[in-house]
């Protein structure tokens, strides 16, 4: 259920009606706007009588089910877009924001030479994975906690932001400690112990779409997250799997719009892990762009030839430096669509 409250109502009325709510067995989420607070209820209960009961109250303006089975990130629930900040960085405003690095951190001269070039072309935020979830266990998992350090090294030296993987629900405060936003990979969107943990973690989650997921089913994880008390939380598209052949992936930009239509929540496209070849990295970006995502993540490598993993999608420095220079016409129409639309 959504519950509009009237402009200017008191506390002591919303006090009331979230009481109320929580008498019929439901629970409470209430966003405070400027003039307006919009509560949201989900739960098992009767919801024609908490419904019939809340419309009586004072201060209330309008109470209606709401459809969607995510109900916290539906546009229902909050119909204006939801903007989520990573130490200073705005994803879902004015700003579009781009992610890069490396796959994986290999050593502290290869991640300081990635994070200085993408501090100087454009990039806000430094990606880079420390715990790697690999469909082999021969292959190389990453540097742990050592690669953590080197993150937040990376970020004293540049003032970029952190973006890395968690995998378990057990290392989500160690990786807090390090990250200024956790990703959840692919094959993790479902880990429902690990979303519950979330919730919890006190920092901003990048949502990666699962490789055989439904846009419900990517809702239905971020609701996990919202639900169990974090509202910020940003959704990537990273390809789904098909019958092709040619790419890594196939990348579903159609997801984007479809997103921006159902959820409040920030969109993202990941073009290197849809597409598995750095050809084809620019212009999905370009795509990504123009189709209305908030952002970008990239993957960028000194000497990918060299990579541990996930070479063939990593942009070379030069290679990102020219796709940023390219993009910036783009930009600049998506920041004046941006601002005529009133964000």
């Amino acid at each position: 259920m959504i519950i509009s409250m009237r402009l200017h109502a008191t506390k002591e009325e919303v006090d009331g009606v979230c009481e109320r709510i929580q008498e019929f067995g439901y629970k409470v989420h209430t966003i405070q706007g400027e003039e307006r607070v919009v509560i949201g209820a989900v739960g098992m209960g009767d919801v024609t009588a908490c419904l019939e009961s809340l419309q009586a109250m004072p201060g209330v303006e309008n109470a209606v089910r709401i459809s969607a089975p995510y109900k916290f990130v539906s546009r229902e629930f909050q119909p204006g877009r939801s903007v989520i900040r990573v130490n200073g960085t705005e994803i879902g405003g004015a700003e579009f924001v781009v992610m890069a690095g490396p796959c994986s951190v290999e050593s502290e001269r290869q991640i300081m030479e990635t994070a200085e070039a993408v501090a100087r072309l454009g990039g806000r935020i430094l990606r880079g994975g420390a715990f790697k979830p690999r469909t082999s266990p021969y292959d190389f998992q990453g540097m742990e906690v050592e690669g953590l350090k080197l993150l937040r090294k990376a970020k004293e030296a540049t003032g970029l932001a952190i973006v890395t993987e968690v995998m378990s629900d057990g290392d989500v405060e160690l990786i807090a400690e390090y990250a200024d936003l956790l990703q959840i990979g692919a094959r993790n969107m479902q880990n429902f112990a690990l979303l519950k943990s979330l919730g919890r973690a006190g920092r901003p989650i990048l949502l990666k779409r699962g490789m055989s997921s439904t846009i419900k089913e990517l809702l239905m994880s971020a609701e996990y997250i919202v639900a169990h008390g974090n509202p910020n939380v940003i959704l990537c598209e990273r390809g789904i799997r098909t019958f092709e052949t040619e790419t890594r992936n196939t990348c579903d930009l159609t997801a984007v719009a479809v997103l921006n239509e159902l959820t409040h929540l920030p969109v993202v496209v990941d073009p290197s892990h849809a597409t598995g070849r750095r050809s084809l990295v620019p212009p999905l970006s370009r795509a990504a762009v123009a189709v209305g995502a908030d952002g970008l993540l990239i993957e960028v490598h000194p000497t990918p030839e060299k990579a541990i993993s996930d070479g063939a999608q990593s942009l070379t420095i030069s290679q990102f430096g020219a796709m940023m220079q390219e993009l910036a016409p783009y930009v600049e129409l998506w920041k004046r669509g941006r601002v005529e639309g009133g964000l």
